[in-house]
């Protein structure tokens, strides 16, 4: 006869507690040094900030390697949280499917988007 104490703790979602914890850390670290990378290249710039300064700023190899991080870093950051929202307050399954299948792509086509911006500089 097993006796059972205290109620059952019911557990939803996928377990992914401290990677997402982590991964939101990480990338807003990153997101936030590219900013002050880009704002100390804007701020020590002499003359007018124009299209040429700002293409000038992402033409070179390493900065758009390094922009193409970030952008990938801001998708990941956005997903994590769009999904624990949508895993928190949307409880029909079906309809949080939907709704993080649109997401998706969504994010996708924002990164596809910022991305092709980036290599036409």
């Amino acid at each position: 006869m097993s006796v059972n104490y205290g109620s059952k703790r019911i557990v939803v979602g996928a377990h992914y507690g401290l990677r997402d914890w982590l991964s939101q850390r990480v990338t807003a670290a990153l997101m936030a040094l590219f900013t002050l990378l880009v704002l100390g290249q804007v701020i020590l710039s002499r003359g007018p900030i124009g299209y040429d300064k700002w293409a000038g700023i992402f033409s070179t190899q390493w900065m758009k390697v390094l922009t193409f991080t970030v952008i990938a870093a801001l998708s990941l950051h956005v997903w994590v949280g769009i999904r624990d929202v949508l895993m928190d307050y949307v409880k029909p399954v079906g309809a949080r499917l939907v709704l993080q299948i649109v997401a998706i792509v969504w994010l996708l086509g924002c990164a596809g988007w910022a991305i092709q911006v980036l290599w036409r500089v």
